[in-house]
């Protein structure tokens, strides 16, 4: 994981899907949308989905990333994806 994707994705905090954001489950994956910025991401992979809605369950994003199946050696284009919705405060720690 790249020092950048680090400073933007603490994987060993809690992160929840921002309160002004709705989560939309399309058959290709996922609508995200802010309400604040108004912005719309389309979420194609399925299991970026079922991580953002495992994310209450967990106490960090790296338990929440290994439930969903995903390896450490495996989770570099997961937390990449995560880190991108992070910085565009589609998901926020609380």
């Amino acid at each position: 994981m790249t020092a950048a994707v680090q400073d933007v994705l603490d994987l060993d905090v809690r992160w929840v899907l921002h309160p002004q954001v709705a989560l939309r489950p399309e058959s290709f994956g996922a609508l995200l949308y802010h309400f604040g910025t108004r912005k719309l991401s389309f979420l194609k992979n399925r299991t970026i989905v079922a991580i953002i809605e495992s994310l209450p369950e967990h106490s960090d994003m790296r338990s929440a990333i290994a439930a969903a199946g995903i390896d450490e050696s495996a989770s570099a284009p997961y937390v990449k994806a995560l880190a991108m919705l992070a910085e565009s405060n589609m998901i926020t720690r609380p």
